[in-house]
């Protein structure tokens, strides 16, 4: 991690501090994004990283049609994961070039996304390869896919133990193991086997390999390091020109310590020189979370502060129903509070009186924790606001939406 980069801070900006201020608690909790903290963020990684770096986005983290389109001036394309994200990423950036990744393609997603004209495809096993090739055979004589082999490679015992997500090195349902990758390129590459007819049209490309999430930069590099020097041995193995390796995305964001940020510089510079040491293949990287997690906070109110066995409790309109992440990862959403001084009630107005407070949701489980005995809440009041920053990714998105049926959250773009 690095220094703190005054594009990313992740205490509320000026302008949604104003705009949350003057919503009417009713309109709570609500998802507000920095647009435009999001696009200079978003620069500043593309300019950080090499010419022959390519620059997918991710979209799974956060596919909000005005988020896809803040990032569509600095990325390359977007990765999409199912038949529903292709259709709403190619509807909301019709011009952008995608991806399409993930396990367990149905043969109507293949369909649908060859007749969609997608072109570079992430295949998982030798059965997708088959149903890929089935369907260029019998359905679209002149389409052209651009195959790359998603690869499951040994990174060495204890590397991604304590990654905070592994997608790799040890038994997954993601990608090939490198034996049945090798059965894969030869079907590919054998002029005289069963894709023989299919060779200018289901073309080789290289290898993506998506290992972990929560690596630094100095992880990612040795990672990626990996990745391309397993790729370069098999294209040359298999004498085929190795195009592009994909090396994922999974770049650490730091729920702890939202001031240390990935340190973008630092990987630029390490991926040119692996660049150098391997001339031939471009580089893909598909960050989702590391590119707008920090431009988009959850708004809320305190609707109640109580005591419980000596510790104090803050219950929260909404929760985990809405941000579900810290509770999947099992970590405190940062937060700050913007405080409302009106109380326009007889009775004493409940506050945090032991310094600390535990910061939880509507939802009828002790499972719905935003923050747990947080000194940021010393002297948290009722009405008073608070704004879960670090909420741009995997948010609304991912959470249990309709559990005990509450309000949906309202979603505000700030632009300018």
């Amino acid at each position: 991690m690095t220094d703190p980069d005054p594009a990313l801070e992740p205490s509320m900006t000026d302008a949604v501090r104003r705009h949350v201020a003057g919503l009417a608690p009713d309109a709570l909790p609500a998802f507000v994004y920095d647009l435009a903290a999001l696009r200079a963020h978003a620069a500043a990684v593309r300019a950080a990283l090499p010419e022959r770096v390519e620059l997918y986005y991710a979209a799974k983290a956060n596919p909000d049609a005005p988020v896809l389109t803040a990032l569509r001036g600095s990325v390359d394309g977007y990765e999409v994961s199912s038949g529903g994200e292709l259709a709403h990423v190619r509807a909301t950036v019709p011009d952008a070039p995608l991806a399409f990744g993930g396990p367990g393609k149905t043969p109507a997603e293949i369909l649908s996304a060859v007749d969609a004209g997608v072109h570079r495809w992430h295949v998982e096993s030798e059965q997708e390869l088959h149903r890929l090739a089935a369907v260029l055979t019998g359905r679209r004589p002149e389409a052209v896919v651009d195959v790359l082999l998603r690869v499951n490679l040994p990174v060495g015992a204890g590397a991604l133990d304590t990654v905070a997500l592994a997608m790799g090195g040890r038994p997954t349902p993601f990608g090939l193991d490198p034996e049945r990758a090798e059965a894969c390129t030869r079907l590919l590459t054998d002029p005289l086997g069963p894709f023989g007819p299919l060779r200018r049209r289901l073309r080789l490309r290289g290898v993506h390999a998506h290992l972990a999430s929560g690596l630094t930069a100095a992880e990612q590099l040795a990672v990626a390091g990996q990745i391309v020097g397993w790729a370069s041995r098999l294209a040359e193995r298999h004498a085929f020109p190795l195009a592009e390796v994909n090396v994922g995305g999974g770049m650490a964001v730091d729920y702890e310590d939202p001031r240390a940020h990935f340190d973008w510089t630092a990987f630029g510079e390490g991926l040119a020189k692996l660049l150098d040491r391997h001339p031939g293949p471009a580089l893909r990287i598909e960050p989702g979370r590391a590119l707008t997690a920090y431009c988009g906070w959850y708004a809320t109110e305190v609707l109640d502060v109580k005591r419980s066995h000596g510790e104090d409790f803050a219950v929260v309109r909404g929760g985990t129903h809405h941000l579900r992440t810290p509770a999947t990862r099992g970590h405190d959403q940062p937060f700050d509070v913007l405080p409302v001084d009106a109380w326009p009630h007889a009775w004493p107005r409940p506050a945090v009186a032991t310094g600390r407070a535990t910061l939880a949701g509507q939802l009828c489980t002790p499972k719905d924790v935003l923050a747990r005995a947080s000194t940021a809440a010393d002297g948290l009041r009722t009405a008073d606001r608070v704004l879960f920053s670090m909420a741009g990714a995997y948010g609304w998105n991912i959470s249990h939406h309709d559990f005990l049926m509450h309000p949906r959250p309202g979603f505000h773009y700030l632009d300018g």
